[in-house]
């Protein structure tokens, strides 16, 4: 497949994980945390397109992992991002087997329970996800800035994973830190998403 084609891959990729993601985080998730016997009784629907959505980003992030490795062959670490990007979608992956549970469950305590696993799991392999960014932004050779992003995007994934398990009191620091990942990532991933989508691929120098 020639660059310009994995390009548009890559960016189409994205724009779906986005969208699958924000969906079933803050659609899905969101609503387990404030009413999870509401959510399960009478929205079940919901959590099941969810569950699917969720399936959805992993399945893109492996294609993802695929054309930027095709992409960048000739960077000298791009498999290496290519493999840590593969464990942040297997780690997601196993992270979804909590999920489909909640549908036969009626104790708010068990469903809050699953719910809490799966975010452990998800934020293990954010952990992972930002080592994966970090390399990209060595591997991606597009404008500095997006660059730049990326490569704090990565390091806040990381630092943020990091204090879930080192602050016995992050929740009073958590607002702090979604923003410090949230800025970066947003944009960031965007804007990668976007120049690959529209610009990637389009001379030979991309494919160095």
């Amino acid at each position: 497949m020639k660059p310009r084609n994995l390009s548009i891959l890559t960016g189409f990729s994205y724009v779906i994980i986005f969208f699958a993601a924000i969906f079933a985080n803050f659609q899905v998730l969101e609503s387990l945390k404030l009413n999870p016997i509401e959510t399960v009784t009478e929205h079940s629907l919901s959590i099941r397109l969810g569950i699917i959505a969720f399936l959805i980003t992993v399945v893109f992030d492996v294609i993802v992992a695929w054309t930027l490795l095709e992409i960048y062959s000739k960077h000298y670490l791009s498999l290496l991002s290519t493999y840590f990007r593969l464990i942040h979608a297997v780690i997601m992956a196993v992270a979804i087997f909590s999920l489909p549970q909640i549908l036969n469950m009626k104790d708010k305590i068990e469903i809050l329970d699953n719910v809490q696993q799966f975010d452990t799991i998800w934020l293990i392999g954010l952990f992972f996800f930002g080592i994966h960014l970090i390399l990209l932004s060595n591997v991606f050779n597009g404008p500095v800035w997006i660059r730049v992003m990326l490569l704090l995007a990565g390091i806040m994934y990381m630092v943020d994973t990091g204090a879930h398990f080192l602050l016995e009191n992050y929740e009073d620091y958590s607002t702090i830190f979604l923003t410090l990942v949230a800025i970066p990532s947003m944009f960031g991933e965007m804007s990668f998403a976007i120049w690959t989508w529209v610009w990637g691929g389009k001379n030979i120098s991309d494919n160095q």
